[in-house]
């Protein structure tokens, strides 16, 4: 990955990604966080760690921060993400909030 700021979760999360680790990926969140892809949402680790597995099973997804700017609790990490999809590669916008050094929510955009 390259040198980029990021906070120590979210070097985690890429890290996981990248290996389709998804329990590791899912323990970077805290226990009561949220995601929000693709119109869906994904309530607490265990919602979330059934999402991203089936997610990396179908597409495989890779991440490769671009960007990241972080303002108090929040931060925007922007990733080319590559994987067996429609239109790949290209760039998606993980917006992010912290709690205790977890990721209390997630919401991806284009």
């Amino acid at each position: 990955m390259e040198t980029m700021n990021l906070p120590e979760v979210v070097s985690e999360l890429v890290k996981a990604q990248n290996r389709h680790d998804s329990i590791v990926y899912a323990n970077c969140f805290a226990e009561t966080a949220v995601v929000v892809d693709e119109g869906q949402t994904y309530n607490g680790r265990t919602e979330i760690e059934r999402w991203i597995k089936n997610a990396n099973e179908n597409y495989k997804i890779i991440m490769k921060p671009v960007r990241y700017t972080e303002t108090g609790l929040t931060g925007v990490l922007s990733a080319e993400v590559s994987g067996s999809f429609d239109g790949s590669p290209l760039v998606l916008h993980y917006h992010l909030v912290f709690i205790d050094g977890f990721i209390q929510s997630l919401k991806v955009s284009i």
